[in-house]
């Protein structure tokens, strides 16, 4: 399993027990008090560093390229899922994946954005950067619920909206301010959680909802740390810094009211115990579904609408 630099200690004690493992099974001797004493230091060294970390290492987590991204969730507690193509105007955005399906006894809308296990993929999935016909797209899958009465549920995962010339041309920011402006009075329940990454009007494009919840080592920013860091410090090293400043993790966000919900993790990550964090996820979305449907459309909208104004004000 990759390890990120502040995981190196524990990566060194987990080969260490495991080369002493297969010593003791070669050799036939007894040195359970051994692995036992060494298991036990590793425990310990694994709550210390992962209810101490600081926003940076989080943010290594969130881009972990073993972290469980959208399609994963989606295999593992969403059944029937019909995936639907295109914008009807341009191509089908690989990198934001959409569709129908079923949570439980619940039918809903599903988006999400996609990024790849490898390089190929990874080019295919643009990274899960999205281009303006993945925004459209996912807004006709959102008019589409709200056609049929279906909730929408939105995993975000991406470090931006991409920003290249094809995309400006074909007008990347009127898609994503049209969805900012469409998503505030769509008439269905919406959910978004941040499952990775958070990356500015990226993020935003597809997280303006009525509950708006984050993964315990995800961040959502209007930047990202190197950029910030490029920008006040002239310097791309000074990201941690950055990353701190930024408020951006579920702690910050919850404490500034810009998020309702973080979703625990198992210690080590999302990608150390997948079906925990799948489960973990699937409880959250469930209640809230539950509970956003149980509210009248009318109350749903000015909610929703008071919910994101009320935010960035001082008492």
């Amino acid at each position: 399993m990759a390890g990120l630099d502040f995981e190196k200690p524990i990566a060194e004690l987990e080969k260490k027990i495991q080369e002493l493992r297969h010593f003791v099974s070669d050799k036939k001797i007894d040195l359970s008090s051994e692995v036992k004493r060494l298991e036990d230091k590793l425990e310990h060294l694994k709550k210390d560093t992962y209810t101490n970390l600081s926003a940076w290492q989080r943010v290594q987590l969130a881009r972990h390229p073993q972290r469980p991204y959208t399609l994963d969730y989606i295999n593992l507690f969403i059944t029937d899922f019909i995936e639907i193509h295109g914008d009807r105007h341009f191509a089908d955005d690989k990198a934001i994946v959409c569709g129908l399906g079923k949570l439980d006894k619940h039918k809903i809308a599903v988006i999400g954005h996609q990024k790849g296990r490898d390089t190929k993929e990874n080019l295919q999935r643009n990274f899960g950067c999205a281009h303006p016909e993945g925004y459209r797209k996912a807004l006709r899958v959102m008019q589409l619920a709200e056609e049929f009465n279906l909730p929408v549920v939105i995993f975000i995962d991406t470090p931006g909206a991409y920003p290249g010339i094809g995309a400006e041309e074909r007008g990347q920011s009127q898609a994503i301010a049209f969805n900012l402006r469409e998503m505030a009075s769509l008439a269905t329940p919406i959910l978004s959680i941040v499952i990775g990454e958070g990356g500015s009007g990226g993020a935003l494009g597809v997280g303006v909802a009525d509950r708006v919840c984050i993964l315990e080592n995800s961040y959502y920013s209007v930047i990202s740390p190197e950029g910030c860091a490029a920008i006040l410090w002239k310097d791309g090293s000074k990201a941690p810094q950055a990353a701190e400043v930024l408020k951006l993790t579920g702690a910050d966000l919850l404490a500034l009211k810009i998020i309702d919900e973080v979703i625990p993790e198992p210690l080590g990550g999302a990608h150390r115990d997948v079906q925990k964090t799948a489960q973990n996820l699937k409880e959250v979305i469930v209640r809230n579904l539950k509970e956003l449907k149980a509210i009248d459309k009318e109350e749903l909208l000015k909610l929703r609408y008071k919910k994101f104004r009320s935010m960035g004000v001082v008492a």
